[in-house]
């Protein structure tokens, strides 16, 4: 056989894979691509078709390579072909106290690693952050928001210090400082894709929005002010792309409200009310329901109906569920069970048609990474670098635990069947 048919076969075994996985989900992806290209991955809800990924690891053991960064930045890395990306922030003062990640003046840096062997292909400065920029909150980094690539160019977003647009060389080709605000902790929020304009949050000040920049130019096409009033108008979450019947949805939640709204003018299609800021974790379309999280106050998972239109507070709220629920990871949907940590490393399975708990675990330590999905086992990231992997069923299994040295915020992403593991100290790649 010809080395195109045979190339033409295995694009078609893994489109079939990857929409079958996407279809279980009530949506089909921007593209299908092997690729990790944003945060969560190519299906945004941290599923992998893959089942074949390591169960066990060390700082020694299944390590494939180990490249050691500098800076700190908490943004997952994406991957394209045999090169991967990510952000990070360094002091550009030399300055070598304990808080020197965190302080002064910051080089907002993109970092290219190739995914073969670890080494760094470059390190661009994008944005020099001034030194009397805004404080953050001890837990989060400069550079916290996930990259996204498409189409051969690279979106990279530092929340309210600006955000640009590359080659996959680190060339910029443009960049857009013009929504500044003060953020309340730092930056969060990645921006996602969504045909020919990028979506991303702007949730400080006294007025957030939800922003759409035309991908080619970087300039503004439209946005969204949120629909309720709130004295904590600070969030940082990732909005999420669905498909509802022909219609397609940007699910964009922030403090006090979650809005569907309009991907070609911004206009919104329906939002839910509750009380919740801050806000981190992002939406899941499973099946033929959303489920967002309501952020810090009183956390809650809702169930919501997206298929309204105006205020559906009161009409299309199926079900909430308020115990041991994430404020920071985001969720997954495994058959017939929401799957969750909390913050405080407590998992706990929920039953997607009522709402019930089914199960509930503690995994210990406490966690801000969001969780994979691989087959029927799920991969869990405490910040203190330990993993623990269950295997679900009725009542779930642990399978093993696993731990690297350093912390850990950065959310796993894939290449093959080998995880990508970004730790403070650096990024790992475990394979068996």
């Amino acid at each position: 056989m010809k080395t195109s048919s045979l190339k033409s076969v295995f694009v078609s075994c893994l489109r079939l894979g990857v929409v079958a996985v996407a279809t279980a989900y009530g949506q089909l992806p921007l593209s299908v691509r092997a690729d990790w290209p944003e945060f969560r991955g190519p299906l945004q809800n941290g599923v992998a078709d893959q089942s074949n990924l390591p169960t066990k690891w060390s700082e020694t053991e299944n390590v494939k390579w180990f490249s050691k960064t500098t800076g700190l930045g908490w943004s997952s890395p994406v991957i394209v072909g045999d090169r991967i990306y990510f952000t990070s922030a360094s002091n550009a003062e030399s300055d070598a106290s304990q808080d020197a990640d965190l302080v002064g003046s910051q080089r907002l840096q993109l970092v290219c690693l190739n995914a073969t062997d670890g080494r760094e292909v470059f390190t661009k400065v994008i944005f020099e952050q001034p030194k009397d920029a805004p404080k953050i909150h001890n837990k989060n980094s400069h550079a916290s928001p996930t990259c996204v690539v498409a189409e051969g160019r690279i979106y990279i977003h530092f929340g309210h210090q600006g955000t640009a647009c590359t080659d996959l060389d680190g060339k910029v080709l443009w960049e857009n400082r013009d929504h500044a605000f003060p953020p309340t902790h730092g930056n969060g929020g990645s921006p996602i894709v969504v045909d020919d304009k990028l979506i991303l949050t702007c949730d400080g000040g006294p007025s957030p929005y939800t922003l759409a920049l035309d991908l080619k130019t970087g300039k503004e096409v439209w946005r969204c002010v949120r629909s309720v009033e709130t004295d904590r108008p600070f969030s940082f979450a990732t909005p999420q792309l669905i498909k509802v019947g022909n219609q397609q949805q940007i699910i964009s939640p922030g403090s006090n409200v979650v809005q569907a709204l309009s991907p070609t003018d911004g206009k919104v299609i329906w939002f839910v009310r509750y009380d919740g800021f801050s806000v981190v974790p992002r939406p899941v379309l499973y099946r033929d329901t959303l489920f967002v999280l309501t952020g810090f106050m009183t956390a809650k998972l809702l169930a919501i109906d997206p298929k309204g239109q105006g205020d559906v507070t009161d009409t299309h709220v199926k079900w909430s569920f308020g115990s041991a629920v994430p404020t920071t990871p985001s969720i997954v949907c495994f058959e017939e069970q929401v799957i969750m940590a909390s913050d405080s490393g407590i998992a706990t399975g929920v039953d997607i048609s009522t709402g019930k708990e089914v199960w509930r675990k503690r995994l210990g330590g406490n966690y801000s990474a969001s969780p994979l999905l691989a087959g029927n086992k799920v991969y869990f990231q405490s910040e203190a670098g330990e993993a623990s992997i269950l295997e679900l069923g009725k009542e779930p299994k642990e399978l093993a635990k696993n731990t690297l040295p350093g912390r850990v915020f950065a959310s796993y992403s894939l290449i093959g069947d080998d995880l990508i593991i970004r730790t403070e100290k650096g990024v790992y790649r475990i394979g068996d």
